[in-house]
């Protein structure tokens, strides 16, 4: 038997008015803050992420999908959703005079990293995130994080925190790159492979590392806040006055550097100590990229972003855990009962004639004896039954019940085919 692949889910359809809701939701506080859905490629150029995401990141040089294809092309699966947005936004010149700033864009979609499968956490997984194009200031870094927490807010997710921290701008970073080496040098022999390998081509990833001697190591290194620059020192400081004036609670970790290498400046995540998860969970991060359009455009654009992305499949299971209520999202409007074999057209007309007014309708096709028909209309939780048999249609009348209240009332075929709307709301008043 041929199974789906290793770290791969199905999504099947009971569970997927959890996810219309979660996205649904998503849309609507998206549109609140004025932001518009774009679509890029399942696939890039790999450049496009070792450039963008950074070589010596995990992402890049561990877990990507990546491969050659036919015409020689080194390709890869998204593994991520920022660097390909950004590519978009250069390569369609969205960064023209004409175009409004800031100029801010949403995605949804699976990306693929290949990495060890567990609890919230699959080769295939799905990502809500969100780009904003325009000034780089503490204003439009704390709205994006607002929304963030907003997304959560509308989802009723509870005992979450926010996480803040500053990588500085490029002076700041170079300052406390060096800083870093100098500290991290001595311990050498001690860091994991993977740090030994990061500590002169891209130290702030050892700050990164799980391996519990590196994070043992690097508990006593220097603080990045130390060796910010006047500007990233201000920047940051406006945050947390626009955090606290909004009324949003956050926590400081000055070790906290994300897992891309795009990041300057302003950086956040959203955590969960949720017992779903067994420890601490990142559930959302992000921040400022001040340089990545310029890198993506070969130095020909300059242009500040911010963003984030969080993982739906960990929402879910966090959503799970907390029994947060979800309403139906593909609610039965009608369940057509038929009683007969001369039935079965009027049953056909009857359902169009509900469908073509705009509410749901369905039906056994089986020739099911009527009480299983009721059975079913039952199990689906349809508001409205409509029972159709030979004797209605001798009558020419329809007889339709409310199954929660009982009423039932019975109506000439005409009046059911003109105006079903009437009938709807009569019975559910």
């Amino acid at each position: 038997m041929i199974q789906r692949p290793k770290g791969t889910a199905d999504i099947l359809p009971e569970d997927m008015n959890l996810w219309h809701y979660i996205e649904e939701t998503a849309r609507r506080v998206l549109d609140q803050y004025r932001y518009f859905e774009i679509r890029t490629p399942m696939f890039e150029s790999y450049e496009l992420f070792s450039r963008g995401v950074g070589e010596t990141t995990d992402v890049v040089s561990k877990e990507m999908y990546d491969f050659y294809d036919k015409g020689d092309r080194h390709i890869a699966l998204k593994p991520e959703g920022t660097a390909p947005i950004v590519r978009a936004y250069v390569e369609n010149k969205l960064y023209a005079p004409e175009q409004v700033k800031p100029y801010k864009v949403y995605y949804m979609g699976p990306m693929f990293r290949y990495e060890r499968p567990q609890s919230g956490r699959l080769r295939q997984f799905h990502q809500i995130g969100v780009e904003v194009f325009g000034e780089a200031n503490a204003a439009k870094d704390v709205e994006t994080i607002a929304l963030a927490m907003d997304l959560f807010k509308s989802l009723n997710i509870q005992h979450i925190k926010l996480v803040i921290n500053s990588l500085g701008d490029t002076s700041s970073r170079l300052a406390y790159r060096q800083a870093l080496i100098d500290y991290l040098t001595p311990f050498t022999d001690e860091l994991s492979e993977d740090s030994k390998t990061r500590l002169h081509k891209n130290p702030l990833r050892v700050l990164d590392s799980k391996d519990k001697k590196d994070i043992e190591i690097v508990a006593n290194a220097p603080s990045i806040l130390d060796y910010l620059s006047e500007e990233s020192t201000k920047r940051f400081n406006d945050v947390q006055s626009l955090l606290t004036a909004l009324g949003i609670d956050f926590e400081i970790d000055p070790n906290m550097v994300r897992g891309l290498d795009y990041y300057q400046d302003t950086i956040f995540e959203i955590m969960s100590e949720d017992k779903v998860f067994g420890a601490q969970t990142t559930i959302c991060g992000g921040g400022n990229y001040d340089g990545l359009v310029q890198e993506i455009s070969d130095g020909k654009e300059s242009v500040p972003g911010f963003g984030f992305g969080l993982g739906i499949e960990r929402l879910i299971l966090l959503m799970k855990a907390q029994a947060v209520a979800v309403p139906e999202m593909h609610a039965l409007d009608v369940y057509v009962v038929n009683i007969g074999e001369g039935t079965d057209e009027a049953a056909m007309k009857i359902m169009q004639h509900i469908r073509h007014a705009g509410f749901s309708a369905d039906r056994n096709f089986s020739g099911a004896k009527p009480k299983k028909q009721f059975k079913d209309a039952n199990k689906l939780g349809a508001d409205l039954v409509v029972t159709i048999g030979e004797s209605e249609l001798e009558n020419n009348q329809i007889t339709v019940k409310h199954m929660t209240s009982g009423n039932e009332a019975a109506y000439p075929l005409e009046k059911f085919a003109d105006d079903f709307a009437s009938i709807y709301q009569e019975l559910n008043q």
